[in-house]
Order: C-alpha cells, then sequence, then structure tokens
C-alpha cells in the first residue's frame, strides 16, 4: 500500500512539473503578445489585423491583474500608458 502511494505522488510530482513548465511557457507567450499589441497603431494596422490584435487584446484583459503581471515578468516587459508611464492595472489597449 505505501509503494502505491509513493508510485502516486511520485507521478503526481511529474506531472505538477509538466503543468508548471507549461504555465512558464504560456506566461512567456501571453507577455510577448500584451507588449506587441500594446506597442501597436491600431490606426497603422489594415482591418483584418486590427481585428486579430483586438481578439488578442481582449483575451489578454480577460486575465486577472496577477497572471498578467506574471506574464509580463515572465519577457521582463514593460508596457507604458499614454502618457509614458508606466502601466499598472491593464496594460493592453485595445
Amino acid at each position: 500500500m505505501m509503494r502505491v502511494r509513493s508510485e502516486e505522488a511520485s507521478m503526481l510530482s511529474r506531472e505538477l512539473d509538466i503543468l508548471m513548465s507549461e504555465r512558464q511557457t504560456l506566461l512567456e507567450v501571453v507577455g510577448a503578445a500584451a507588449a506587441l499589441i500594446a506597442s501597436l497603431d491600431s490606426r497603422a494596422l489594415p482591418p483584418t489585423a486590427v481585428r486579430s490584435a483586438d481578439l488578442v487584446a481582449t483575451t489578454i484583459n480577460a486575465l486577472s491583474d496577477e497572471t498578467l503581471r506574471d506574464a509580463l515578468a515572465a519577457v521582463r516587459a514593460e508596457i507604458e500608458d499614454d502618457d509614458g508611464e508606466r502601466e499598472g492595472e491593464r496594460v493592453v489597449s485595445h
């Protein structure tokens, strides 16, 4: 019985490691996407690109503040608001 629990714990530990690694990768993708979207000038984009950027921005803005901060930290991104100041709340506009 102890051996089975030990094997189960080991499997859960490996699965947790995999999930944490995947989370880190996803945070990096989201952070890079947030930085890219925040730096875009929608007036200079073709309409199809604006729709895509809006979809990405809307999805990113649906994240919790903590997750978004983690994502930006994962890529060491700092996004400025329209006044050139560092943004602390929602950082992606659409």
